[in-house]
């Protein structure tokens, strides 16, 4: 492909028939991506979505670059070695709340904590698709499942919370139908270091609807707060906000009064405020708050594989490579004898 060609979403079209549940997010999210590649300026054989295990996880086979479609949990494995082995590439990590913060949730940890340059798209449906809808790690206290027909009494995870507290410098939230979604994958791009987007995906057979309450059309606007740093943080068409209650540290929300924001209060967002974002990430409807999406955190910091890049180059500086002197070290023996014939 000619480097000055312009791409466009059908350069990033497979022809695999894309096969997920009818009505599925992730067919949204698919086309989201989709649309958001040609835009980001790298060709498609610099770019390599990596997968699990999960519904979300046959991702690499519906997008047009090179793609694993590896095990459950170790896709944070997988993309660690490709960037180090390459740092120039482009590599995105697909995966779901079950294989990412179950059985991956160690590696899902170690790769934010050591910053690796990557986008992490989190699939949160709040249940395990795949293997017919038992609970999973996000699954909210009561849920009715195969291994919970009592209703869950766990406690769930929250994936940006979970990322944020182990050490993630990007983390940011969208809904698989938002047209606000391309914005985001965009800023996560954008950002160098291990990039943690969890996207709220509706499972249309076994967890439907769980997130109507602030995704329908008639909920939307009174239970979501799209962020955009420096900009008031100004919701439900601009007549409620967000102010932080300095005495109890802790936000709440405030009515605006003739579109005067900063007599009501309101404060302005600021992405690189990991205190703020922790205050964010915690907001929940049952409680009152509106859903905090778009960019929440985004502070950089020297990422994991120009580290290892540089400690190499510095480690090698003035030496040549002699693959017989690295054979030859340690305890070395040689056999002269010829082997006795069978």
């Amino acid at each position: 492909m000619n480097e000055m060609t312009k791409l466009t979403i059908k350069d990033f079209e497979t022809d695999q028939e894309v096969r997920w549940c009818p009505g599925c997010g992730d067919y949204a999210v698919l086309k989201a991506v989709q649309r958001t590649l040609p835009e980001l300026g790298t060709r498609p054989e610099n770019i390599v979505f990596v997968s699990g295990i999960g519904c979300s996880s046959r991702f690499p086979y519906y997008v047009e670059t090179y793609g694993f479609h590896t095990i459950h949990g170790r896709a944070p494995a997988v993309a660690t070695g490709l960037k180090l082995a390459n740092p120039e590439l482009d590599v995105w990590i697909i995966t779901g709340d079950g294989d990412a913060l179950s059985i991956g949730g160690n590696h899902t940890m170690h790769l934010l904590r050591r910053n690796l340059d990557c986008q992490i798209l989190l699939f949160n449906n709040e249940i395990y698709g795949l293997t017919k809808g038992q609970y999973s790690p996000t699954s909210r206290v009561g849920t009715r499942s195969p291994s919970t027909p009592f209703g869950s009494v766990d406690r769930p995870a929250s994936p940006c919370g979970f990322a944020l507290g182990s050490g993630a410098r990007f983390v940011a939230r969208g809904i698989d139908t938002h047209k606000k979604l391309p914005e985001v994958l965009k800023a996560a791009h954008a950002h160098r270091g291990s990039s943690f987007v969890e996207i709220y995906q509706n499972c249309i057979v076994y967890n439907d609807d769980v997130f109507s309450g602030f995704t329908d059309k008639a909920n939307a606007a009174a239970n979501q707060i799209w962020l955009v740093h420096g900009a008031p943080m100004l919701f439900d068409g601009g007549t409620k906000g967000m102010t932080l209650d300095h005495a109890a540290l802790r936000l709440r929300v405030v009515d605006v009064a003739d579109g005067d924001w900063a007599a009501a209060g309101v404060i302005v967002h600021d992405q690189t405020n990991k205190g703020l974002a922790q205050m964010l990430i915690e907001l929940m409807p049952e409680e009152g708050f509106p859903v905090a999406l778009g960019v929440i955190f985004d502070h950089p910091r020297p990422t994991f594989e120009r580290a290892v890049v540089a400690q190499n180059a510095e480690a090698s500086q003035g030496k040549l490579p002699d693959l017989q002197k690295l054979v030859s070290k340690g305890q070395t023996w040689q056999v002269d004898k010829e082997p006795h014939a069978l």
